[in-house]
């Protein structure tokens, strides 16, 4: 079933939305052509720090479980932060204690169960009602955020996890424009909020160029309460940042820090709004 996308006034400085709905089943095709793929040593290369492609998905598998109990199944029952432990430190901890409970498991038994489950993740997604409200966004400043966000905070999030397993092995990132153009048009949402403590006069506007055939344009205007994609572009940024595809998204996944990302990309106009950009985040981090 498909549902028209509207742009709720509550959510029109997140820009557009994203109907990412039909990504979600060739996606978890190609995570699990990948795993499918690998070699004994392969499942013990390290991924990401502290973790090796193993553990990375079962993380995975637990993303999985995760959403459909919460979303599909209404099943509340699970760990909750501990007192005074952070959102970013909860969900790191869980991560964690996750992981470590399945060293029993297989990489055999592993696979087939991403498969299982993940090919149910996909239906969930694809039924969403994607301007309903769902799971906040943090890195995006939205809480509660429209399922189309939700949905797509997800779907990268996925993306991001094969992309860390492919470099593990020795392989490139997947740079299908189809996908990673929505990858990084997602990650962009995060501007506003990276931008939140910026100052500046009412209409400013800062832009990042993106190079084709992935890229695009983000224009973020400040509108006196904040930041926001939604504004038309008046043709004159006070700053442009001009980056490639692969050094945006690694920036902001943190696979690259934002020193080394400026030292990448091209600004026109005020550096100091433009090093405020390259502060962009857009996972839990």
């Amino acid at each position: 079933m498909k549902f028209p996308l509207s742009d709720a006034p509550g959510h029109s400085w997140l820009g557009a939305p994203i109907d990412v709905r039909s990504l979600f089943a060739p996606e978890q095709a190609a995570l699990m052509t990948t795993l499918r793929g690998l070699s004994s040593a392969d499942w013990s290369k390290a991924a990401v720090p502290g973790w090796t492609v193993r553990d990375l998905a079962v993380h995975i598998l637990g993303d999985f479980y995760g959403r459909l109990a919460r979303d599909r199944d209404g099943h509340r029952d699970g760990p909750g932060p501990a007192p005074d432990e952070t959102l970013e430190a909860f969900i790191h901890r869980t991560n964690h204690e996750w992981v470590d409970a399945h060293r029993r498991v297989s990489p055999a038994a592993l696979t087939d169960t991403l498969e299982l489950v993940g090919g149910q993740v996909s239906r969930f997604f694809e039924a969403a009602d994607p301007d309903a409200q769902s799971l906040g966004v943090s890195w995006a400043g939205a809480d509660p955020a429209p399922m189309w966000l939700d949905s797509a905070r997800d779907f990268t999030e996925f993306w991001t996890h094969r992309q860390q397993i492919r470099h593990a092995i020795g392989l490139d990132t997947d740079a299908d424009p189809q996908i990673l153009s929505v990858v990084l048009d997602t990650f962009m949402r995060a501007l506003p909020h990276t931008l939140r403590e910026v100052t500046v006069p009412v209409g400013t506007q800062v832009q990042v160029l993106i190079d084709a055939p992935a890229g695009g344009v983000w224009t973020a205007t400040a509108t006196g309460g904040g930041w926001s994609l939604g504004e038309p572009d008046d043709g004159r940024p006070a700053a442009v940042v001009r980056s490639d595809a692969e050094t945006t998204w690694r920036l902001c996944t943190r696979g690259i820090q934002p020193d080394t990302a400026l030292a990448r990309v091209r600004i026109d106009g005020d550096r100091q709004l433009a090093e405020a950009v390259c502060q962009i985040v857009s996972i839990v981090y």
